[in-house]
């Protein structure tokens, strides 16, 4: 099984995410574990959720509401190239400079290399930030050039 798994959400999975979401908010707000009964035919089945979890079904639930697909990662995850330019919204040979540069630490498993998710999530925190600096840089000039006036 690959670190990625995605699927889009069906109309009548955003429809119950949504009524779901609205339910679990004031439990989510409490920072207590939750109690979820599970119903199959006759059989019923309570589980009890760690509070550290309410929190993470709720920002699942919203996505799904929204009808956007949900991935989630482990940590510790090592990922493909393919499975970090998906996440990076780049291309697999983009990825490969980047880590063949030394801008994204990497190991090799035989000819394959493999990336942990914390050295991705990283390198990207830090590339967002230079976007915004440029981008933050780009209206101050428009400003001060008098653009924003036209």
């Amino acid at each position: 099984m690959s670190a990625l798994e995605y699927a889009i959400p069906t109309e009548q999975d955003s429809v119950a995410a949504r009524e779901a979401t609205a339910k679990i908010i004031p439990y989510v707000r409490d920072g207590k574990p939750l109690k979820v009964l599970c119903v199959e035919g006759a059989s019923e089945e309570t589980i009890l959720l760690p509070a550290f979890a309410a929190p993470l079904i709720q920002k699942v639930l919203e996505a799904i509401a929204a009808g956007h697909g949900v991935t989630i990662i482990p940590q510790h995850a090592e990922l493909t190239t393919m499975e970090a330019a998906h996440i990076l919204n780049v291309s697999r040979p983009f990825v490969i400079k980047l880590l063949e540069s030394g801008d994204i630490p990497y190991r090799k498993v035989g000819r394959h290399r493999r990336i942990l998710l914390e050295d991705l999530m990283s390198y990207k925190e830090k590339s967002d930030e230079q976007s915004r600096a440029a981008m933050d840089e780009l209206v101050a000039l428009s400003e001060e050039l008098g653009l924003y006036d036209l």
